[in-house]
């Protein structure tokens, strides 16, 4: 799959870190041991070693000898922020670049919770709805619905807010498409901002974001007219409503309510 994809071809041109030794191991090496790795199990950086010892994998890949796991650890920490963010898109567009007959996405935004038990970097406590008071990452996550892919993936500090730093990582995801038309963008209520709807509006995308049930917006809906049916048991309804401390931004609103 590699190969018929041009996996070394495209990894020689995404400027990956070098080996401070002229006796390391080659970069691209390094990342294919690490997702062959992968696809045999490995969870954690020793696992690589599975792959080490395995003689036929070797061979297959034609690597003239397998590296060990702090080889790829070493790789890793070669990274700073701006290395990362450059070949992380570099890999992206490249990758989505390969998926020809998909040329409008539905981009699906979303975060979520990972506890941890240890002193990892960044954890903090914060909102943990399964673990409470445990430090967490709070990452941010963009995933491409029609081909099950992950578009974009930001590490965070557990008490990060939802829609933090939300504006840069949508530019990033965009550029991470490339050519690919965003049709629609979907995001629950944590996105629900005036920020991120106005970015959107700008930027001419379609988006269903679910609105915080506040107790105006909730008076709002009781006073509202104009409900109809889709189906039994639910109802459909437009409004619009304007947020009193953001007086700028009056858009339309669609609303349901089951019964």
């Amino acid at each position: 799959m590699l190969d018929s994809m041009g996996f070394r071809e495209a990894g020689a041109g995404w400027g990956l870190p070098e080996p401070g030794s002229n006796r390391g191991y080659a970069p691209l090496q390094l990342i294919e041991q690490f997702i062959v790795s992968i696809w045999c199990g490995a969870c954690r950086f020793v696992h690589a070693e599975t792959v080490r010892m395995d003689s036929t994998l070797v061979r297959l890949f034609g690597w003239a000898r397998a590296a060990g796991h702090k080889a790829i650890m070493r790789l890793f920490a070669r990274f700073d922020m701006l290395t990362n963010e450059r070949v992380q898109a570099e890999v992206y567009r490249w990758f989505f670049g390969k998926i020809s007959a998909l040329k409008r996405v539905t981009l699906d935004v979303d975060s979520t919770v990972i506890t941890r038990n240890g002193n990892q970097q960044g954890a903090a406590r914060g909102y943990n709805p399964s673990r409470h008071g445990r430090a967490s990452h709070h990452p941010l996550l963009a995933f491409v619905a029609e081909a099950r892919m992950v578009a974009n993936f930001w590490l965070r500090p557990g008490h990060a807010h939802s829609a933090n730093n939300i504006l840069q990582f949508l530019e990033s995801t965009l550029h991470h498409l490339g050519h690919k038309i965003v049709g629609l963008l979907r995001a629950d209520s944590g996105f629900f901002d005036e920020t991120v709807l106005s970015f959107l509006e700008d930027k001419g995308i379609a988006y269903i974001v679910a609105a915080r049930l506040t107790q105006p917006l909730q008076r709002a809906l009781y006073h509202a007219s104009g409900w109809w049916a889709l189906k039994p048991g639910l109802e459909l309804t437009e409004l619009r409503y304007r947020a009193a401390r953001k007086p700028l931004h009056n858009p339309a609103y669609s609303f349901q309510r089951t019964r």
